[in-house]
């Protein structure tokens, strides 16, 4: 079971995310073990995902963006997550960047891996970002 709350910045966290979540998505008993299967598995649940790291600017950067888009984001804050190492190793794998840059933020739209902040950034300049939000159903206008 996994709910969502809205942040003072505009973007969703879910349950396991808040101070005080509780137990959370990490502790329900049918949640896979592997961090790649859950992370997948997650990304896949909400229109627009961010796997992030509350102290990283280019996580915030990226929230903001979103936010400033009119896009609610589903965050899940490794750092505040029991499995949040294993799923950031899971994520530079995905990005084919384990060992050599940061693997957050790393977005999903659609269930589909956007990339890092460079993808998101290049898609949002050159225009292909707003569709991929309105073909997930993360923005309507």
């Amino acid at each position: 079971m996994q709910y969502q709350a809205e942040s003072s910045w505009g973007y969703q966290m879910t349950g396991s995310m808040r101070r005080g979540g509780g137990r959370g998505v990490a502790g329900m008993g049918g949640d896979s073990s592997d961090p790649l299967e859950r992370v997948v598995r997650l990304a896949s649940e909400s229109a627009v995902v961010v796997f992030s790291v509350s102290s990283c600017c280019m996580c915030h950067a990226v929230k903001s963006l979103f936010c400033g888009m009119g896009v609610s984001p589903v965050v899940h804050e490794l750092d505040q997550d029991p499995s949040g190492k294993e799923m950031e190793q899971a994520l530079a794998l995905l990005l084919g960047s384990y060992g050599v840059a940061p693997a957050v933020p790393v977005v999903f739209i659609g269930g589909k891996l956007i990339g890092a902040m460079d993808r998101v950034m290049a898609s949002h300049i050159n225009g292909t970002l707003v569709p991929l939000l309105k073909e997930a159903g993360a923005l309507w206008l």
